[in-house]
């Protein structure tokens, strides 16, 4: 009896795992987040949550960790286990930081596995109100008349906003100085305060101050121009087409992470991002759910290429 006993409890241990296999996730998700609570990629990780974590049966975490021009946050993702419950939210600065930075200590597409584009957004350049540039020329000219003392504010380093702001400098002959922010937020902050000449940043972070009079839009990075801001000109209009004045958010995982688990967050998201209330709200916001298109592996390839070309024609140096 006792051996037919034993017999039967080992063919249930045999059994079981197959019959019942854990799904996924089995435990809270995280979303880090490089950047500060307040800013687009934050609006944008908390405006999935809740539909994740409906679709998920778990708890979904915003975990934001500004600092060192995303360094940290990428480099805590990079450690974590490859289990599908540690997210990282990217964006240009993702690609551009080991190009640039010798602490960066990882490879984007070999230390991480590209899950999906998630949005886009224009960037736009915008002065207080209170300064004597209302365009951009006067807003160079200015510049070019007092080198060396004139500041415009992004988040960075190492991110599109900077490289726009050194394109600028590049191409204008001007001297201006960058500085570099924790996140989009902070970054407008300093040009409401007047700290700064002018902020490089996502529409989205400064619509509800335009909106308000506290800023006056001098450009925008759209091919075309905004519906929201149809007076302002386009960079390519004002004869800048070579910068492309347009961010990208998406999500990564730690290399390892199972292909199964990838392809379940990729859906999911793509139907949060797609979600009738979640989308309206983004767009309201300037930002563009990402619909088709090319895989996110081969669009973050892409723009890598596109970076470095950008970064030897802007100057800049690691």
């Amino acid at each position: 009896m006792n051996r037919l006993f034993t017999a039967v409890l080992a063919a249930l241990a045999l059994w079981a795992p197959a019959a019942s296999p854990q799904a996924f996730p089995a435990k809270t998700v995280h979303i880090v987040v490089p950047f500060p609570a307040g800013g687009t990629a934050d609006l944008l990780a908390r405006s999935i949550a809740d539909v994740l974590a409906e679709s998920w049966h778990q708890s979904v975490l915003i975990d934001n960790k500004p600092g060192a021009g995303s360094l940290l946050a990428t480099q805590y993702a990079q450690r974590a286990a490859p289990d599908g419950t540690t997210l990282l939210m990217v964006a240009p600065s993702f690609l551009v930081n080991p190009m640039l930075n010798p602490e960066a200590r990882y490879e984007p597409l070999r230390d991480f596995t590209p899950v999906t584009l998630l949005v886009t957004s224009p960037l736009v350049l915008a002065v207080n109100p209170e300064s004597p540039a209302r365009t951009l020329k006067e807003l160079l000219d200015l510049a070019r008349a007092n080198p060396g003392k004139l500041s415009f504010a992004a988040v960075g380093p190492n991110t599109t906003q900077q490289m726009i702001g050194e394109m600028l400098k590049l191409e204008s002959k001007i001297d201006w100085i960058y500085a570099p922010y924790s996140g989009g937020a902070p970054s407008v902050t300093a040009v409401l305060g007047g700290h700064v000449a002018a902020v490089i940043a996502n529409y989205s972070e400064v619509s509800a101050q335009v909106a308000a009079g506290k800023l006056r839009v001098l450009a925008v990075g759209t091919p075309e121009r905004l519906d929201s801001l149809k007076d302002v000109p386009t960079l390519a209009e004002l004869g800048y087409s070579l910068i492309d004045a347009t961010i990208w958010f998406g999500i990564v995982a730690p290399a390892g992470t199972p292909r199964e688990a990838i392809e379940r967050i990729r859906n999911d998201m793509q139907r949060a991002v797609n979600t009738p209330a979640v989308r309206d709200k983004l767009v309201a916001q300037s930002l563009y759910p990402a619909t088709g298109g090319e895989p996110f592996g081969a669009f973050l390839a892409g723009q890598s290429q596109r970076y470095g070309v950008l970064i030897k024609q802007a100057g800049m140096k690691n």
